[in-house]
């Protein structure tokens, strides 16, 4: 199937990326004038990990084969991977087996987020509903104002990581800017590794990389991370910087999509921008 072999292409892609980055002395492995290139070799991985160096090869190249996950948890101790970055190795392999799926709810989901949303009204801090893409689905009033004034964005441009990425307005308001972006690239590669059949994650990393030189770059990077809890700073026009916790909530009923929610957070807590 074209979406298998898509995900083993990411997958190679992924391994090889890892490999690199690690230096074989931080293992004991001799850095000799044959070493060619940066990071390890092939068979050193396989080695390290117990596998044939034949078998890792073809799991390189993209070959159809199925490694077990305790395969995998190998390959991530050995390759020095984050517990994203290891959640992100099981979901290329596996696919949407380990995603959530929805149950069904009393309402649609989009409607449901969107009353989320609106209770929210009264909030002095941004509160938006996004779908598994990053298309936006609701916002309430704080939103347009603390970011940007998302209701005159045509339809297919309300995208949060497309606005991150290519509006003007999201590197006023984004004090850290590219820390923020390339965070929100390496969630969303986590999130497309959900769904290797979906032709909408595709579709969007192609326009994507061909109206953002950035995003082209750090998607290349291999960086994933999970959604969770982080911190934000926030420029408005006439407030001035404000620091916030971003929380993205979800629940069955509406998965993938979720609510992001902001709460305060006193400057002398966060943490320095670089």
């Amino acid at each position: 199937m074209p979406g298998d072999a898509q995900r083993r292409r990411e997958l190679a892609e992924f391994l090889r990326s890892r490999r690199s980055r690690i230096d074989p002395r931080d293992l004991g492995l001799p850095v000799g004038p044959r070493r060619r290139s940066a990071g390890l070799r092939r068979e050193e991985v396989a080695v390290l990990a117990g596998l044939s160096p034949t078998w890792y090869t073809y799991l390189e190249q993209g070959r159809k084969i199925q490694p077990s996950p305790q395969v995998l948890d190998s390959l991530a101790q050995v390759l020095r991977l984050s517990e994203d970055e290891r959640r992100y190795l099981h979901a290329l392999v596996h696919g949407e087996a380990i995603s959530a799926q929805a149950l069904e709810p009393e309402a649609s989901a989009g409607d449901l987020l969107r009353r989320i949303v609106a209770t929210t009204e009264p909030s002095p801090y941004p509160v938006y509903a996004a779908d598994r893409y990053g298309d936006l689905i609701a916002w309430n009033r704080q939103a347009l104002e603390w970011y940007d004034d998302w209701d005159a964005l045509r339809p297919g441009e309300r995208n949060i990581l497309r606005w991150m990425l290519t509006a003007p307005a999201a590197r006023e308001r984004l004090v850290d800017w590219e820390s923020d972006t390339r965070d929100a690239v390496a969630r969303w590669r986590a999130e497309a590794a959900k769904w290797p059949l979906d032709a909408g994650f595709r579709e969007r990393i192609e326009k994507l990389s061909g109206i953002s030189p950035e995003f082209a770059t750090w998607w290349s990077d291999q960086n994933v991370q999970e959604h969770r809890s982080k911190i934000r700073r926030l420029r408005h026009p006439e407030l001035g910087v404000r620091v916030m916790l971003i929380v993205p909530m979800t629940s069955p009923e509406f998965t993938p999509s979720g609510v992001v929610f902001h709460l305060p957070v006193n400057e002398s807590d966060a943490p320095k921008s670089a």
